[in-house]
């Protein structure tokens, strides 16, 4: 299991959820109601599941590919920490993530 840490556009916990290896993480936020969209249903086809992962999680998760590089130009408020969260996958060895989700969130999509 991954404790996943929700942080609020300001910095402070939303919430921590557990979610087991395999999950996506677009797919945990959802069911946290977490406020992304994934508008595209996490195809990578859109920014809108943008999230700014912690310093000390970041180097822990897979590099990024060029396509989801050039999906986070796009993305409000990308940081050099951000991720698309429709292509970050849990893992045991992650033990815990902690994403911000930036202020500009929003779900239109009812999820």
């Amino acid at each position: 299991m991954t404790l996943v840490r929700f942080l609020k556009a300001e910095g402070s916990l939303d919430k921590e959820v557990e979610a087991p290896a395999g999950e996506r993480l677009l797919d945990v936020a959802w069911a946290a109601c977490e406020p992304l969209e994934g508008a595209c249903e996490g195809v990578m086809a859109c920014s809108t599941c943008h999230v700014i992962v912690a310093a000390e999680d970041f180097a822990k998760l897979p590099a990024a590919s060029e396509e989801e590089e050039d999906l986070l130009d796009l993305a409000s408020h990308a940081t050099r920490t951000s991720r698309l969260a429709c292509q970050i996958i849990l893992t045991e060895a992650l033990g815990t993530l902690t994403v911000r989700v930036p202020p500009t969130a929003t779900n239109w999509m009812g999820r």
